[in-house]
C-alpha cells in the first residue's frame, strides 16, 4: 500500500482549493508526529476530511452517472459515457480517505483511549464507520482490518465486502455496525475531556451523536436490505426500539466549510472558481424530472441564470451551451452562498425515506405512507419551504404525495423522492441505484465504458495494484457488482 498510510495527515481545509480530479497534481502534505498533536486538533480536519472526500470527486462522478449533472468537458464528461479506469480517484482513495479521514480517526481513537477520554473515541469510531462504509460502497473489497496500521503492515489483506458489513470472528473483522455500537457505547461513559468547538458537526453535544450513530446504523442496514433483509431488519429494529435516531432536521450531521478562499467546500469551488468551473452541468434529465413533478425546490437546488435553465443531455457531444456563465449549477442550498456548504452526510429525511422503506419492503413497525410524506416535509422544510407552501403542494399533486400501486412501484416513488431530497450528495444517490434499480435511467447518448455498462463500482487505483500484492490484478472492471447489489 502507498506509503502515505504510513503517516497521520491532517486533511486541512486548504484542500478545497487542490480539487480531487485527476487533473490535479498528487501533493504529499509534509507528516506530523501524532503523538503530539491532541484528539481536539484532530477531530476537525477528520470531519472536514470526511466531508471533503464526500463531495469532491466522488461526488462529481457520482452525481453524474445517476443524472443529475451531466458531464461537459474532463473527467466528468468520461464519467457521463461511463469511463473510469484505475488512474481516477487516486487522491480520493490515498489522501482524502485512507491518508486523510481514516488516519485521523484512528490517530484519536489510539490517543483519546490513552486518557480515558470516550467521548472522543466514540464520536471517532462512528465517523470512522461512516468513512469506511463509503470506500467500502465506491470499490468493494477494501483493506479494512489491517488498514491504518502504519510501519506495523504496509501491505494489509482486502477484507470482503460482505465481512466488512457482517464481521467475521474467525479473521478478526469487527463489523461496521459493531463498530458503530461501540462508539455510541463509548459516548455513554466517563469521559476525562470532551469536546467542545472542535467538534464542527455538533459542538460537543453527545446526545445529537448518539442519535447520529444510530442513524448511521440505519443507513448501513439500509444499504444491505436487498442482499441481507434478515439483519437489516434486526438492526432496524434495535434502532427504532432504542428511540434515539434524527428526528429532526435541527439534528442532520452536516459538516460546514468556510466562506473565504482555501476552505470552501469542493463542490463550490470546482464548479464557480476552478480552471474546471466548467466541466459540470444541470443534466436536462434531471430538469425534466423535476418539472414534470412541478417539484419547488428546482430553483433552489439549481441556478437558472436567464429566463430558462441550461442544461444539456447526458453523453452529449457538441452543442455546448455558450456562454458557459449562463449554465445551471449548484445553487446555494449544495454549496453554501459563498462555498460554506453544508455537506450533509446523514440528514433527517433520509432517516424518514430508511424507514418509509424498511417498513414497505422489511415490515419493520410504522406505516410507509406516513414516513414517506415526513421525508418530503422534512426535505422540503430543509430547501426553505413554509409549511403552507408543502401543503399546497402535496395537495396539488397527488401523484407524488400518495404512494400507490404494487410494492415495486411505492418503492419506485419513495427511492426517487429520497433521490431529489439528496441533490448535491451523489453517493447516497449510486448507492440506492445500484441496489434498488431506482430511479429508472436512462443510458447516456453515446455510452462507452464497459459494454456500453453504467458504472456499478469504481476500479482500485493503480498504485495500490502495483504497491500490494494483495489486491487483485487483473482488478474488477467497474461493470462487476458489489456484494451488497443485487438489483
Amino acid at each position: 500500500m502507498n506509503t502515505i498510510f504510513r503517516k497521520a495527515l491532517l486533511v486541512m481545509p486548504l484542500l478545497a482549493t487542490m480539487g480531487g480530479c485527476s487533473q490535479f497534481l498528487d501533493v504529499n502534505v509534509t507528516p506530523n508526529n501524532p503523538t503530539a498533536v491532541p484528539p481536539s486538533v484532530l477531530l476537525p480536519s477528520a470531519h472536514i476530511g470526511t466531508a471533503f472526500a464526500n463531495a469532491n470527486e466522488l461526488n462529481r462522478f457520482t452525481s453524474v452517472v445517476t443524472q443529475q449533472l451531466a458531464g461537459a468537458a474532463n473527467s466528468p464528461a468520461n464519467y457521463d459515457v461511463y469511463v473510469v479506469s484505475s488512474s481516477d480517484f487516486g487522491n480520493q482513495w490515498r489522501f482524502e480517505l485512507y491518508g486523510g479521514a481514516l488516519i485521523n480517526y484512528q490517530q484519536i481513537i489510539d490517543i483519546a483511549n490513552a486518557s480515558n477520554s470516550k467521548a472522543y473515541t466514540g464520536i471517532a469510531k462512528i465517523m470512522k464507520a461512516y468513512a469506511f462504509s463509503m470506500a467500502t460502497d465506491v470499490w468493494g473489497d477494501i483493506p479494512y482490518s489491517q488498514a491504518l496500521q502504519g510501519d506495523a503492515n504496509v501491505q494489509p489483506r482486502l477484507d470482503k465486502q460482505e465481512d466488512i458489513y457482517k464481521g467475521n470472528q474467525s479473521l478478526g473483522i469487527q463489523s461496521l455496525f459493531d463498530l458503530v455500537r461501540e462508539g455510541i457505547a463509548d459516548l455513554n461513559a466517563q469521559s476525562t475531556t470532551r469536546p467542545t468547538t472542535d467538534d464542527l458537526i455538533y459542538r460537543g453535544d453527545l446526545a445529537k451523536w448518539r442519535r447520529a450513530g444510530n442513524t448511521l446504523l440505519l443507513k448501513l442496514a439500509n444499504t444491505i436490505s436487498r442482499k441481507e433483509p434478515e439483519l437489516a431488519r434486526s438492526v432496524i429494529n434495535e434502532v427504532l426500539n432504542s428511540d434515539q435516531y434524527i428526528k429532526t432536521n435541527a439534528d442532520d450531521l452536516n459538516v460546514f466549510f468556510g466562506g473565504a478562499v482555501g476552505s470552501r467546500d469542493p463542490r463550490f469551488e470546482y464548479t464557480n472558481i476552478s480552471s474546471f468551473r466548467d466541466d459540470l452541468i444541470l443534466s436536462t434529465r434531471y430538469l425534466n424530472l423535476l418539472q414534470a413533478n412541478n417539484d419547488p425546490r428546482l430553483p433552489i437546488f439549481f441556478t437558472k441564470p436567464g429566463a430558462n435553465y441550461v442544461t444539456i443531455d447526458n453523453g452529449q457531444r457538441g452543442g455546448i451551451p455558450s456562454p458557459t456563465s449562463n449554465w445551471s449549477r449548484y445553487n446555494a442550498y449544495v454549496t453554501g452562498a459563498n462555498g460554506e456548504g453544508p455537506v450533509r452526510l446523514l440528514t433527517n429525511f433520509q432517516r424518514a425515506f430508511i424507514l418509509a422503506e424498511s417498513a414497505l419492503t422489511l415490515g419493520t413497525t410504522g406505516d410507509p405512507q406516513t414516513y414517506y410524506t415526513e421525508a418530503i416535509r422534512a426535505s422540503m422544510s430543509l430547501a426553505g419551504l413554509t409549511t403552507a407552501q408543502i401543503d399546497a403542494y402535496l395537495a396539488a399533486n397527488p401523484r407524488i404525495a400518495t404512494l400507490s400501486g404494487t410494492t415495486q412501484e411505492k418503492l419506485a416513488q419513495i427511492i426517487t423522492q429520497k433521490y431529489i431530497a439528496f441533490t448535491g450528495n451523489g453517493i447516497e444517490l449510486w448507492n440506492d441505484w445500484r441496489r434498488t434499480g431506482y430511479p429508472v435511467l436512462q443510458q447516456s447518448q453515446n455510452a462507452a465504458g464497459i459494454d456500453g455498462t453504467r458504472p456499478v463500482r469504481a476500479v482500485y487505483i493503480s498504485q495500490e495494484i502495483e504497491r500490494n500484492p494483495n489486491f487483485p490484478n487483473p482488478a474488477p472492471q467497474s461493470n462487476i457488482k458489489v456484494w451488497w447489489d443485487v438489483d
